[in-house]
């Protein structure tokens, strides 16, 4: 029996049940950065109201077997030509293989000629599954993404100013980072 072509529709905020669950099974990462699903709804709500984003879903048989959100901005800073952002390309373990990674991605070029965009970025979870799939399609690779939570950086960046300044400012760094400590307190109360 030939398999299912999965439908290709846009979420909405009634989607983050099902979309918590995909996260969980399709990234091997728990939603522990998802503190309440609440957060997630309003996230999907503002994404459905945005012209320029979308998180689109495939589903087979009714349930939701992969999700990519697509965001439309600049290609670079310095360039107004927009280009076409996908990002969190997340395809169930039992689907994958079967086409749906290829379905999320073509509703991608779908949008980017209906835009008129001549340019499709993707950010990838850095897995050698997904990096071999974008390469396949004719994804070269752009640029490298990192990610720190802002107190890890600017833990970093306090200690590497210190060494590369030979302590010297050591001082200045301690009254820098006392002054933005206030100011948070302030502002928090």
């Amino acid at each position: 029996m030939p398999r299912q072509a999965p439908r290709i529709r846009d979420a909405v905020p009634e989607d983050t049940a099902d979309l918590l669950l995909l996260w969980d099974s399709a990234s091997g990462i728990a939603n522990g950065s998802i503190r309440e699903p609440e957060e997630a709804e309003r996230a999907l709500a503002s994404l459905a109201a945005d012209p320029d984003e979308r998180m689109v879903l495939a589903l087979v048989d009714d349930r939701i077997v992969g999700a990519m959100h697509v965001s439309r901005a600049p290609l670079w800073p310095l360039v107004q030509e927009c280009a076409v952002h996908t990002s969190f390309l997340m395809v169930s373990p039992e689907h994958r293989r079967h086409g749906v990674g290829h379905a999320l991605m073509e509703a991608a070029v779908s949008w980017a000629e209906e835009k008129d965009i001549a340019q499709i970025t993707a950010i990838t979870d850095g897995t050698r599954e997904n990096n071999r799939f974008l390469a396949r399609l004719g994804l070269a690779t752009f640029a490298n993404v990192r990610h720190s939570s802002t107190v890890a950086l600017r833990k970093k960046l306090s200690s590497e100013l210190g060494r590369v300044a030979g302590g010297g400012n050591r001082h200045l760094v301690e009254v820098l980072a006392h002054r933005r400590s206030v100011r948070r307190r302030q502002s928090a109360s």
